[in-house]
């Protein structure tokens, strides 16, 4: 008996659904800046990244239909986010010139993409295709945005809304081919009662 597959219009809806959380990025930039202000010293960047995090965590998660769970992503996004930004922050020495977001956002991506890929739910194939896609689109984030006129020179936790539609646009897609839309999480085990003879 062969599994049936969703239909087009089913991950249509899907990726549209993931795809307008991109509107996450910019409050969860706007919180991070309020948490931490510019992102100009470890601290910032380690503060401001996590709260970054927590809110595109807890995006992603409602928007991905039950694809994934927000006891994992959440947290998983929080620490990547905020530990990633601090590692590539650091090295570009805090600098907006475009090769220099570039390599923070493929830095983050870098340490953001292997805590996710290890929240996705646990029978999801080749895994490790999200772990190296996320260097790669974050570096584009900051790329785009930067090139769109945003005034990274402020110094963001996260990238504007250019790069949010189309790192969202891209993960959406990706997330599609990993975690199928039938395969949400599985609903909590109901109890079953005990035939306790009177």
């Amino acid at each position: 008996m062969s599994v049936s597959q969703p239909s087009r219009s089913t991950v249509t809806r899907t990726w549209w659904t993931w795809f307008a959380g991109f509107l996450a990025f910019p409050v969860a930039g706007v919180a991070g800046t309020a948490a931490a202000g510019r992102v100009d010293s470890p601290v910032a960047a380690l503060v401001g990244g996590t709260v970054a995090g927590v809110v595109i965590g807890a995006a992603q998660a409602l928007v991905s239909r039950r694809r994934l769970d927000p006891r994992r992503w959440i947290p998983a996004t929080a620490l990547g986010t905020g530990l990633g930004l601090l590692l590539g922050a650091t090295i570009v020495g805090y600098r907006t010139s475009l090769p220099d977001l570039a390599l923070m956002g493929a830095l983050t991506g870098a340490v953001l993409g292997p805590l996710q890929a290890l929240a996705l739910p646990a029978r999801t194939p080749a895994r490790s295709l999200w772990a190296a896609a996320m260097p790669a689109l974050w570096a584009l984030g900051w790329s785009v945005t930067t090139l769109g006129g945003i005034g990274v020179h402020e110094q963001f936790t996260v990238f504007g809304a250019y790069g949010a539609v189309t790192v969202s646009a891209l993960s959406g897609l990706l997330l599609a081919r990993l975690v199928p839309t039938h395969a949400v999480l599985a609903p909590a085990p109901t109890p079953v009662p005990l035939d306790v003879a009177s």
